[in-house]
């Protein structure tokens, strides 16, 4: 199948970025969007944008209760699923000695267990339609930069979910994606950019590795690998390249730390800590402060 005309996609994390962009070019295409995630009134904004094959449901991923709710009403306004797209995802900016606990663990049961449980939960849906699961990922799941470490095991974690996954369901009809997108310029990018400590240590990244990329690039890709039901889909295409040599990059990253500024920029986050405290220091981006509060 290479479209998704008349087909029920339900997206996480749906009232901006890729989620909001993703709805409006499948609904575009033909699809029903289901707009699922925390910031209610952004999300209503999409959905009236897009017209009467999209609606907004309000839910929390890490919640069990919510998403069977969400999922329940979903299939009961549309009659079913068909592609599940989880999205939804938060990060954090901080080193692991010093960032603020909780928000640290928040990234791990949003964008680890939270595509687990909206899988688990839809899941069944998406077997009866012989459907598409896709996980949004990142490239932090193959190049594991300094201040990202939950983001990158959550990330890491996701990849490998799939992949087990995939296996497990090939025999019902259901095919398993992952992306993974470099930095795209949406909102939880340009937080972490403006970040007074992490700005300039992330914007500092050499070539490839510090690009941000135009959103409408990655809804172009990812929305041609939803169409296609890829079982991989990489923002740009170079992520694949660089995934054939993950063994090597650890240690090119440990080397390139020593000189991108990092040693400063553990002394600055702890001034930053004193100053904002560790709460206000480590969250990033709207759904970051819908999430972890």
């Amino acid at each position: 199948m290479k479209n998704v005309k008349n087909k029920v996609v339900l997206i996480t994390g749906a009232a901006r970025g890729i989620g909001a962009g993703l709805a409006e070019r499948l609904a575009a295409d033909g699809a029903k969007v289901a707009l699922v995630g925390l910031e209610a009134d952004e999300q209503a904004k999409v959905a009236e944008r897009i017209g009467p094959n999209a609606r907004s449901w309000e839910a929390d991923v890490t919640s069990w209760d919510a998403l069977e709710r969400a999922t329940a009403d979903i299939v009961e306004h549309f009659g079913g699923i068909d592609i599940v797209i989880a999205n939804a995802g938060i990060a954090t900016t901080g080193f692991a000695r010093s960032i603020d606990r909780d928000a640290y663990e928040k990234v791990f049961e949003v964008d680890l267990l939270g595509v687990w449980r909206t899988f688990r939960v839809t899941m069944p849906h998406v077997i009866d339609r012989k459907g598409y699961l896709l996980a949004i990922s990142s490239f932090a799941a193959v190049a594991h930069a300094p201040g990202l470490s939950n983001y990158a095991a959550a990330k890491a974690g996701v990849e490998a979910f799939c992949n087990s996954l995939r296996a497990e369901l090939q025999h019902l009809g259901v095919r398993v994606g992952v992306a993974h997108p470099t930095w795209i310029k949406t909102d939880l990018v340009d937080s972490a950019d403006s970040h007074p400590v992490f700005g300039k240590l992330r914007t500092g990244m050499p070539g490839l590795m510090g690009k941000t990329y135009p959103l409408d690039l990655a809804l172009d890709q990812l929305t041609e690998g939803i169409r296609k039901r890829e079982r991989v889909i990489h923002v740009p295409k170079w992520v694949g390249a660089m995934k054939l040599i993950r063994a090597v990059l650890p240690p090119i990253i440990e080397f390139g730390s020593r000189f991108q500024g990092v040693a400063k920029a553990d002394e600055a986050a702890l001034e930053d800590i004193a100053k904002r405290g560790s709460r206000e220091s480590a969250l990033n981006g709207h759904g970051g402060r819908a999430a972890i509060k």
